[in-house]
């Protein structure tokens, strides 16, 4: 295959190569080799040039601002025409780089659909370069989805314009190795300030690791009041310290045009908590959640069910709320009925109904996983980091 490099892009005159298409199941390392390929790219191919080469964006949060440019361009901009739209947004992507890395290639909305082959034929034919990791081969994209006969001829296209891998014959989700996998959730200082942890707490070998996933199993008769309460105690300490007493209050946030509402915040401490249903149980999408996480360093959710398959809409929003939380690295914790393996399980008849769902929730379940180890916890919170955009 051709190895896209920083060189094979000097010279004006050369053809661009083919991008790559890594598809494979959670945690097989997908995304760490396009990381590991965005950091080799030559920063100083760049300093004879104003613009940047390469950018690397969650697939989500791409599409969004694609949106969000065409609606600008025909109301700011006065622009007409689905072309000269089209062009306006194609120029906007590639000011940032024409070696676009997506990490989650994923199609779940009609409106994406029908726009891809246009908007990515646009970007190849600019000379853009694209590298995408997916959960999803090319012909499983977007599968039972409305009017998938008109998305088909993006899926040829892409397959015959990047080379696509499979890293299927990995068995190992290296996010649980990288855990350690262990029956608590652990990580270190969820705030960035380690006096944020008591060191001598008895149930946290760690020292001044602590938990930030805690499991309120549903009260039985055999079980102590006390018993069933103390994952509940634990996880509102764990607030109370990394609001350091600061005022709680409710607050809003500006969304497209929209307010979201937040019921519990410390605005000093930048530290958020929610209810699952306040999250979930209305309709909420990718941009709602985005922007809790460019706002909240930490994010706590309570009262996390276990779902059926009777509640596929809501296991579809803690989908994307997960996804938008690692995008902004935030810092979750949850208090939840269940271990994530056991939060969505659809069996019987429901299981062959909704298997896209139990799919993706596969996912979700890694990727919660990784988010309470402590390497993901060292992270920086990258969601007050905002590009500035028109």
């Amino acid at each position: 295959h051709p190895v896209i490099a920083a060189d094979n892009l000097s010279g004006p005159s050369l053809a661009p190569p083919k991008g790559i298409y890594l598809h494979g199941g959670p945690g097989c390392g997908k995304t760490h080799l396009m990381n590991v390929f965005y950091d080799s790219l030559s920063s100083s191919s760049s300093s004879s040039s104003s613009s940047p080469h390469q950018q690397k964006v969650h697939f989500h949060k791409f599409m969004l601002d694609v949106h969000r440019q065409m609606h600008l361009a025909q109301t700011v901009h006065g622009i007409r025409g689905s072309d000269a739209v089209l062009h306006h947004v194609l120029t906007h992507i590639l000011q940032k780089g024409r070696i676009l890395c997506f990490d989650e290639f994923q199609v779940t909305d009609v409106a994406d659909a029908l726009l891809l082959r246009r908007l990515f034929t646009g970007l190849v034919d600019r000379g853009a370069v694209v590298v995408a990791t997916s959960n999803r081969a090319p012909r499983e994209l977007y599968k039972g989805g409305l009017q998938r006969e008109l998305f088909v001829p993006f899926v040829d296209w892409l397959e015959e314009t990047l080379v696509v891998v499979g890293m299927w014959d990995s068995e190992v989700d290296y996010r649980l190795v990288m855990s350690g996998g262990r029956g608590v959730a652990g990580g270190v200082s969820v705030s960035g300030n380690d006096s944020d942890y008591d060191d001598d707490d008895d149930s946290n070998p760690h020292g001044r690791v602590h938990e930030t996933y805690f499991i309120q199993r549903k009260r039985n008769n055999h079980q102590k009041h006390h018993q069933h309460d103390r994952a509940r105690q634990k996880f509102d300490s764990l607030f109370r310290k990394l609001t350091k007493d600061s005022p709680i209050e409710s607050t809003v946030i500006d969304v497209q045009n929209r307010q979201l509402f937040v019921p519990h915040a410390s605005l000093e401490c930048d530290v958020a908590k929610f209810s699952f249903y306040d999250l979930c149980g209305r309709a909420k999408g990718a941009a709602d959640y985005l922007a809790i996480g460019e706002r909240f360093h930490t994010v706590f959710v309570e009262d996390v069910p276990a779902l059926t398959f009777h509640e596929t809409n809501l296991a579809r929003r803690w989908i994307t709320f997960v996804d938008a939380m690692y995008e902004c690295r935030v810092k979750l914790v949850v208090c939840a009925e269940t271990a994530p393996e056991e939060m969505f399980r659809v069996e019987g008849e429901g299981g062959r109904e909704h298997t896209d769902e139990v799919f993706a929730f596969e996912r979700t379940r890694s990727r919660m996983e990784e988010m309470r180890s402590e390497r993901y916890l060292r992270k920086t919170w990258v969601g007050s980091i905002t590009e500035s955009h028109g």
